[in-house]
């Protein structure tokens, strides 16, 4: 673990007790500031459903000394098999297990995210101080000192305030002209709850592809409890604005668009009911020019959300929270600088991971008829029969995230 060390200490809020938070707060106490992270929800939020760590984020969390304590929760996932109505694998591409080259669909480092969250935590509760069931609903500043306004009613003066208070973050709304929108949309929605494990339930995730652009996901993360996803294609007011709607809403209107899908979507849909969270969301990114305004600057989603399809969201979460740190750390004494360092450095990184998806492949996995899914399928047998994924995994010089390659560490003073 790395030591403190002693230099000129910031008062730092940090709005958010995620993944980036959290990371936030690892690396600033190490760089000798006072860290606050006041997060909305009543406790931590140690739950949420299955995340993969890949190439930088790897490196990253290396650097944390926590890879082996990340390692000891790994969830056991093999490979990606593409099944039929019986659930019969038509394809399976699986994990490179191999220690070269990059992942395929599923990553060798899976987690679930509330143990991730769990784990940051504990490395960085008895250094931070954690406020929660508090958030920030505003906040003035000036040339000297920004003032958070907090759901309570109080305020409070700090040196730097932090949003990274996720992809609809309320930091940014407050820091963007009024009416801008920063987000790119693909046009697909997504569900996802826990159900309970039965025996047919393995360690390979499977995929089903029903028509209307339509997508099942199960996967199982414990001898328990099963993940299940639906995913669809759909460009409507009523598909955008249901993820802001009550959770039994929710339930229902997915429940519906489901109905007919066959495989084991009845189970699915039954287990709404008593999954211990349900999460409905629309697959958009975080694009915006600029990450920072005065002593105010966003991390994580709220800045450059890559969504779930680019493999990288929290990765790029770690990598960047790392990233601006390290900036801090290195000029505690001139943030207009080391603020303008963190955009520079990153955005070339965001740009590759953002990059990474692209609509027209994501609608090759949600075909909208019979023959098409056919069609992937038939071709990504035929791929799988002559090993393609495996050797290009094997083979690639380059992760999700290109070349690009973290700077000096994050609790370093500079030169």
């Amino acid at each position: 673990m790395p030591d403190k060390i002693e230099k000129r200490s910031l008062r730092i809020l940090v709005a958010g007790g995620g993944v980036a938070g959290q990371a936030l707060a690892f690396w600033l106490t190490r760089g000798g500031h006072q860290v606050t992270v006041v997060e909305r929800f009543p406790a931590l939020r140690a739950w949420g459903a299955q995340v993969d760590l890949r190439g930088q984020g790897i490196e990253a969390v290396e650097r944390m000394g926590l890879l082996e304590a990340v390692r000891s929760r790994l969830v056991d996932e093999a490979g990606v098999a593409f099944v039929d109505s019986r659930g019969k694998p038509k394809a399976t591409i699986m994990a490179n297990t191999s220690g070269r080259g990059c992942q395929t669909l599923t990553s060798e480092y899976e987690i679930m995210r509330g143990d991730l969250v769990r784990i940051l935590h504990q490395a960085t509760r008895d250094d931070t101080e954690y406020v929660f069931g508090k958030s920030v609903d505003g906040f003035d500043q000036d040339a000297d000192r920004v003032t958070a306004h907090f759901s309570d009613g109080t305020s409070d003066a700090y040196d730097l305030l932090i949003g990274a208070d996720g992809q609809g973050s309320r930091t940014r709304r407050a820091l963007l002209p009024e009416g801008f929108d920063p987000y790119w949309r693909a046009g697909i929605h997504m569900a996802y709850w826990f159900v309970p494990r039965i025996d047919s339930d393995s360690n390979i995730r499977d995929t089903y592809m029903v028509p209307g652009g339509r997508q099942i996901m199960r996967r199982s993360h414990n001898v328990t409890e099963t993940q299940v996803y639906f995913v669809m294609r759909e460009e409507s007011a009523e598909a955008s604005a249901i993820h802001r709607a009550p959770v039994e809403q929710q339930q229902r209107f997915w429940a519906d668009r489901f109905q007919d899908a066959g495989w084991q979507t009845d189970r699915f849909i039954e287990g709404m009911e008593t999954s211990p969270f349900f999460y409905s969301q629309e697959i958009a990114q975080v694009r915006i020019d600029h990450w920072s305004k005065g002593r105010v600057v966003l991390a994580g989603d709220a800045a450059h959300c890559a969504s779930p399809y680019s493999g990288m969201g929290v990765s790029g979460g770690l990598v960047g929270a790392y990233v601006l740190a390290g900036e801090i750390n290195r000029h505690a004494d001139d943030l207009p600088t080391a603020l303008a360092n963190y955009d520079r450095v990153l955005r070339p990184f965001v740009d590759e991971i953002q990059g990474e998806v692209n609509p027209r492949i994501l609608r090759l996995g949600l075909p909208m008829n019979k023959h098409a899914i056919s069609a992937f399928q038939n071709a990504t047998a035929l791929a799988c029969f002559f090993r393609v994924p495996d050797l290009v995994a094997r083979f690639s010089k380059e992760d999700r995230g290109g070349d690009w390659q973290l700077p000096a560490r994050a609790d370093a003073l500079a030169a």
